[in-house]
């Protein structure tokens, strides 16, 4: 049984007692005939591989709700395309794959470049980027939803309750953030535990009240892969393109929708998925990089609500984070205990020093260059500047998904 507890500045939608996925199934269809929904699937070739998304796979094969499948496909070759077309031809959905290493599409990412209007040569932001403006070219869709690729515990509720609360009429959301409890036989989900928790709070105490700051800690998991959106909302999102997406995204969303048009929803699985390493001498890789994106990002966010940033300011949120980060740790280990979980406190402890290190980096560049990395323009923007865009990604996509009959 799960609570029902309201707090902050969105609304939470709860999973209370066993969920009738049979009904939430077909309230969802007859909604859906005048709320198209399209959902993004962001892939690298390498987990075609994998234990994970074979189960997803299965499991959509009999979600009939969902309009059309767009696989954002990274990292391959022509060889890798056409397996990938075959691997993907089993849903019974209208599926097309975004081939991002194509020659239509580097055409594309070439022209959006000579314009300035895109300036990194991959990632996961850029691939759901594209996705969306795909779906956007097609103009028939009223939802778009997007989830991860390598859930392994991955259930066809997760979906269904992801996109709910944006189909029902007597709804009125235009976001909904998927959160879940991260835990086997320990507690997981380190970078929300013991970094963005605690560093958001830490804000508080420094920053005092700023609505932005109240927004972020309403949500239970902001690292969630998964969302739902609609599509006007979509088209003037911008995307972050490094490891701050999800974080990046929450800021986008706060600014261009009011927060009560917003919630998160238990997705009512037991989420498991594979996990980074926290690569603690490396600033260019796992939970040590991870850290410095989403520190990033959200100074940007913060400083664009008129907060002024200071050596002075960042030395005293390091400390100030540490501190309550250390505390997390203990809460952390009580819940443990009193649920019979392992529980390594040391680990726990050295990930907080990782994050540390990773919160100074991150303020360190915000002070050289406040700007950072920009985020990828809304669509919105990329249409004003070149009319024939969505023409031509929805050609392109088209043309690359015929090679199945070649």
């Amino acid at each position: 049984m799960g609570d029902f507890f309201q707090n902050g500045s969105i609304s939470t939608l709860h999973q209370i007692g066993k969920v009738d996925i049979e009904l939430l199934e077909s309230r969802i269809g007859k909604y859906t005939t005048w709320r198209p929904v399209s959902l993004i699937l962001p892939s690298l070739y390498s987990e075609l591989g994998g234990k994970a998304l074979p189960r997803i796979i299965n499991e959509l094969m009999s979600v009939g709700y969902i309009q059309r499948i767009v696989v954002g496909l990274d990292n391959a070759n022509e060889e890798e395309f056409r397996h990938a077309l075959d691997f993907f031809a089993i849903l019974p959905q209208e599926t097309k794959i975004v081939w991002n290493n194509s020659p239509g599409m580097q055409k594309i990412y070439s022209e959006l470049w000579t314009e300035g209007l895109l300036d990194v040569s991959g990632g996961k932001g850029r691939n759901v980027w594209m996705c969306i403006g795909y779906i956007l070219a097609c103009r028939d869709t009223e939802v778009i939803a997007l989830h991860d690729c390598d859930i392994l515990t991955y259930e066809r509720v997760l979906p269904a309750r992801l996109i709910y609360p944006l189909v029902d009429p007597n709804m009125e959301y235009e976001y909904a953030k998927g959160y879940y409890a991260r835990v086997t036989d320990r507690l997981h989900g380190r970078v929300t535990r013991l970094f963005i928790t605690p560093l958001v709070r830490a804000l508080k105490n420094i920053v005092g009240h700023l609505p932005y700051l109240t927004y972020l800690d309403s949500f239970r998991y902001p690292l969630a892969g998964e969302f739902a959106m609609k599509a006007g909302l979509a088209m003037v999102n911008r995307i972050p393109a490094n490891w701050g997406l999800e974080i990046g995204l929450l800021g986008e969303v706060y600014r261009n929708c009011t927060p009560r048009r917003i919630c998160q929803v238990d997705l009512s699985i037991d989420y498991e998925h594979k996990h980074q390493e926290l690569s603690d001498e490396d600033p260019t890789k796992g939970l040590l990089k991870m850290s410095i994106d989403i520190a990033a990002s959200l100074f940007s966010n913060i400083a664009s609500e008129g907060v002024s940033f200071s050596e002075g300011m960042f030395r005293a949120l390091k400390v100030t984070y540490q501190r309550i980060a250390q505390d997390t740790v203990r809460l952390y280990e009580d819940d443990a205990a009193i649920n019979g979980l392992f529980f390594d406190r040391h680990n726990e402890v050295k990930a907080v020093e990782t994050f540390t290190k990773g919160l100074d980096i991150a303020g360190q560049a915000f002070l050289k260059d406040p700007l950072g990395v920009p985020p990828i323009p809304s669509w919105a923007r990329v249409t004003a500047a070149i009319p024939s865009i969505f023409d031509d990604i929805r050609n392109v996509v088209e043309e690359d998904n015929k090679r199945s009959s070649l």
